[in-house]
């Protein structure tokens, strides 16, 4: 049992965690190993001490609340009582209090050695399990993905949703779940999504699903599509870097789905989705995503002539936007799960918009719930900084905004034909580019990796560029990285240059060209070292010395931003290598956010 369990922790390591451990149930006794760190050392600790039983929960936490310490791991135990738990529950503070008033002695710093004790109060109170657990759930507040076990039911695992993903796996005489289909598909492939709200009792061979009223329902089974088959790294030593290489593999696939390049046109038309009817648009994703759609509103104000509304779904779900029916939204998420995206969507979906999601994966809770769904094909990203998610879901922007535009008659089919030969070339600059400036950029990275601090400059569709480049390069190297609009430098950030900031400057060949090289020079007036990223026309233009100029292939502007992503991708990575960081799984960092 342990060793199944241990496997399908690994199956989601590329999520990011501080500590991990496992628990079953043993000759009627709760047995647990836990261990802060790697799921490595758990290992080491199950060898040293080996679980046996037939039921099982196992976990990997991302610190919340309390330090990442062996004693916060879960699962947490109290008399009889063994939780896992996924989210954050707001109103811990006041039910520990309470809990400790009646005589709990609570072991951890955590939010969820509350629910233990509440379900032990409720069973010494005379409850059985199934009451006992709806009980608990009338007390907890805060988004939740819940496995308990009960010592004196051995046969059965309680779990619970509300927000962050939960799902039950059908297998032959035995049942599993988990947070994602990947951790079961070495299992089964026969999977039922619990909704939120929904509590359920999985035993051998079955699951009974509540509601939240405690009402008997039925959730439908689905065949997942997450593959057995564990992802490697090939001959590449990081994820990071082999997601980075594969990016012209996956944007072929990405733009198969989206184009028809022997005709030149688009063939994104969705039904569900009429963008020739649509007033206005709204977006709105977080981190990486969140600059997808700066681009994407970019294209889709040009291309489409419609006015997008974009935010940060953190600051978009507490806007309380006046939306009109007329309009539609779209939602970008690799995971599909991403909390404060997934409420933005059903706040514009409680508004009557149409609603579309820009996902990776299409059993998400937000591919589910969303009108239309535009995935991108990236394939699992397992590296927590993103990289060919983020290039994929430029791609399929790029499509759907080239889409609407010929939908809204703002673009001709010429311009459509032109549109989509610049795109049907992309797979192939690409993997141009990324064979001929590594070797530039592994050398410019040991030089960027003596500097603390960053500026990133860029104008139109190259400052959101500047801002992912940032971000990467702080996510991964722990450099402080600051992305800006050129056109902004005189406003404040100017204020920084010296002999010892490095600006690097995004600057393609573009209709923004000669602006951005007037905000190079007052970088190159005070002393500001300069790291061009450019075109061959724009490097024969440019006349100032820098520090480093990275030369790309001319393209169209529309695959600009994909192109010029893959410098910036690189420069994060080796800067990181060569700074001895963990460059897959970054510090303080998940790969999905379940939780605001």
């Amino acid at each position: 049992m342990s060793e199944r369990l241990i496997e399908a922790l690994g199956r989601l390591e590329y999520r990011g965690y501080d500590s991990s451990g496992v628990a079953t149930i043993f000759e009627g006794e709760l047995h647990r190993r836990r261990a802060e760190g790697k799921l490595g050392n758990l290992k080491t600790r199950l060898k040293e001490a080996p679980l046996s039983g037939t039921v099982g929960i196992a976990h990997t936490r991302w610190a919340t609340h309390g330090a990442p310490t062996e004693c916060n791991a879960h699962p947490h135990f109290t008399d009889g009582v063994a939780v896992v738990h996924n989210g954050i529950i707001e109103n811990f503070s006041k039910l520990k209090d309470a809990l400790a008033e009646v005589g709990a002695k609570f072991q951890t710093d955590t939010d969820t050695e509350v629910i233990a004790h509440l379900l032990t109060k409720f069973r010494r109170d005379g409850m059985g399990c199934l009451e006992a657990m709806h009980a608990m759930l009338k007390c907890v507040e805060g988004a939740f993905a819940l496995a308990i076990l009960f010592e004196d039911d051995p046969a059965t695992i309680m779990v619970a949703r509300n927000g962050p993903p939960l799902v039950i796996g059908h297998g032959d005489g035995e049942m599993f779940l988990g947070s994602d289909a990947i951790a079961l598909a070495p299992f089964t492939n026969d999977i039922t999504y619990l909704n939120d709200g929904d509590w359920a009792v999985v035993g051998k061979t079955s699951v009974q699903v509540f509601d939240i009223e405690g009402n008997v329902v039925t959730r439908p089974r689905h065949i997942s599509l997450a593959t057995a088959d564990l992802v490697g790294k090939g001959n590449h030593p990081h994820f990071m870097e082999k997601e980075i290489y594969e990016q012209p593999e996956v944007i072929a696939r990405a733009l198969g789905h989206y184009i028809n390049v022997n005709d030149s046109h688009v063939t994104t038309t969705s039904t569900d989705i009429d963008f020739a009817g649509v007033e206005s648009l709204a977006i709105s994703a977080c981190g990486t995503a969140y600059l997808a759609g700066l681009i994407g509103k970019y294209w889709f104000e040009r291309y489409a002539r419609l006015i997008v509304e974009i935010d940060v779904a953190s600051e978009f779900r507490y806007r309380e936007i006046p939306l009109s029916p007329r309009s539609a939204a779209l939602f970008i998420s690799q995971s599909g799960e991403t909390a404060d995206t997934l409420a933005s969507l059903r706040y514009c979906k409680a508004h009557g918009l149409r609603i579309g999601a820009v996902v990776n994966t299409r059993e998400s809770t937000m591919a589910r719930e969303a009108d239309a769904i535009f995935p991108i094909l990236a394939g699992p990203e397992i590296g927590v900084a993103s990289t060919k998610a983020f290039t994929c879901q430029l791609a399929v922007l790029a499509a759907l905004a080239i889409g609407a535009g010929k939908a809204r008659g703002t673009i001709t089919d010429d311009e459509e034909q032109v549109l989509v030969q610049s795109l049907a070339t992309l797979p192939g600059v690409m993997r141009q580019v990324l064979n001929d400036i590594t070797p530039e950029i592994e050398l410019l990275s040991r030089e960027l990796s003596h500097y603390r601090d960053v500026l990133y400059l860029g104008r139109g569709t190259s400052f959101p560029l500047a801002m992912e480049g940032a971000l990467k390069l702080k996510e991964v190297s722990y450099i402080h990285a600051e992305g800006y609009a050129a056109g902004e430098l005189k406003h404040g950030p100017i204020a920084l240059i010296d002999e010892n900031m490095p600006v690097i400057v995004i600057a393609p060949h573009d209709r923004f060209f000669d602006k951005t090289v007037s905000n190079m020079q007052e970088v190159a007036a005070r002393g500001g070292r300069i790291i061009l990223i450019t075109d061959e026309t724009g490097a024969s233009m440019s006349k100032l010395p820098t520090m480093h100029t990275i030369v790309l292939p001319d393209v169209a502007e529309i695959i600009a931003p994909m192109i010029f992503s893959l410098p910036l991708q690189l420069l994060a990575y080796h800067t990181a290598v060569v700074m001895g960081a963990d460059v897959d799984q970054p510090r303080n960092l998940a790969k999905s956010v379940t939780v605001e």
